[in-house]
């Protein structure tokens, strides 16, 4: 099982003290937060891809790229690599590149995005978005395996021949997982082509994604990967950790108040007991991501938002810390000893060793 942290990179005011960072405050606090989660023995960090304000993050393979060069054991993940806007000749180069330069940890997780202003900005019709994951994945699957490529599409120039460089290291292409909130499309494109499946669940019912990871487990099973079982699940979510947990909420309510995702629409009490949404004691947060298993079944990688709605830099970290060291250990220790033997375990490059 395999733990970690993301961020969006959103640059929005603090509601505690109205200040907003700026983008570079906001791009060093997010380099900072993945150099504390190695330090604190997570797994993972991750990192979204937008255009648009109040975003930062319009570049994932610079940022991982640099983060390759200052750590040496975390897996370094986009939280969401966009598969509609995209080039994948691009995508393959760039990220192969980048596994390379990472020694293999490097994995992505694709996703048609939610900014729908992002299609003309980058030459393609919002309407073609489905057409566009479908097309675009099948080409970045084949240039990854394959060499002398062939390709004659609907949205791209064709190719002749064509080799993506560098090759994938050693061989074995980056993990892909297939991140979606409510579309059954992209569960089975994950099912098709034996690839993880995220639930990138930050906001809606923990049901909702539920339905789309028993048909992702069922496809899986059809189209010959393994048993449902041995499917590759992955699940996002938020947390804010205090010793006690009136206080976390109290402290947390604000920021949750004025979230862009959250903010109006459902008060933090229905959030806490609809979504993935953890705030409490560390106690509490054990408790609500263990519950994630009777939700879900046994999955690889669960990745948490800690930097989100303004919170301070300084404040992530913290949260960081108390994972490290009061909550991710005991839910390893927990998780696996209910584990079935024939759940395989998050996905790793083989040059990054077990």
């Amino acid at each position: 099982m395999q733990f970690g942290v993301f961020s969006i990179g959103e640059v929005v005011p603090d509601p505690s003290t109205g200040r907003t960072p700026t983008d570079h405050e906001r791009i060093l606090a997010m380099t900072a937060l993945a150099l504390r989660a190695e330090d604190a023995g997570l797994d993972v960090f991750a990192t979204g891809e937008h255009h648009n304000p109040p975003y930062v993050t319009s570049s994932p393979p610079v940022l991982l790229g640099y983060l390759a060069a200052r750590t040496r054991r975390l897996i370094l993940s986009t939280a969401t690599t966009l598969v509609t806007t995209n080039d994948p000749v691009r995508v393959a180069e760039e990220y192969a590149l980048l596994q390379h330069l990472a020694g293999g940890r490097l994995d992505l997780i694709t996703g048609r995005g939610n900014t729908p202003n992002c299609y003309p900005w980058f030459g393609q019709d919002l309407r073609q978005g489905a057409a566009l994951a479908r097309e675009n994945y099948a080409l970045l699957h084949r240039l990854w395996r394959e060499e002398d490529v062939d390709w004659q599409g609907r949205f791209r120039a064709r190719l002749d021949g064509f080799t993506s460089v560098p090759r994938p290291l050693g061989g074995v292409p980056p993990f892909v997982w297939h991140g979606a909130v409510r579309s059954p499309e992209t569960a089975e494109r994950a099912a098709y082509y034996g690839d993880g499946f995220f639930a990138d669940n930050l906001f809606g019912p923990a049901d909702q994604c539920a339905r789309l990871v028993e048909l992702y487990r069922a496809r899986y099973e059809e189209h010959g990967h393994g048993t449902a079982q041995q499917a590759v699940v992955g699940l996002g979510g938020q947390v804010f950790v205090r010793a006690r947990s009136q206080d976390a909420v109290r402290e947390f309510r604000p920021y949750f108040d004025r979230s862009r995702f959250h903010g109006g629409r459902y008060s933090l009490e229905e959030c806490l007991a609809r979504t993935p949404l953890a705030v409490g004691s560390p106690d509490q947060v054990i408790e609500k991501v263990l519950g994630f298993r009777e939700v879900y079944g046994d999955y690889q990688r669960q990745l948490f938002a800690v930097d989100h709605s303004g919170l301070p830099a300084a404040v992530a970290l913290e949260q960081v810390d108390v994972l490290g060291e009061r909550i991710v250990p005991v839910l390893r220790r927990e998780l696996a000893a209910s584990r079935p033997p024939s759940v395989p375990p998050g996905p790793r490059h083989p040059a990054t060793g077990p």
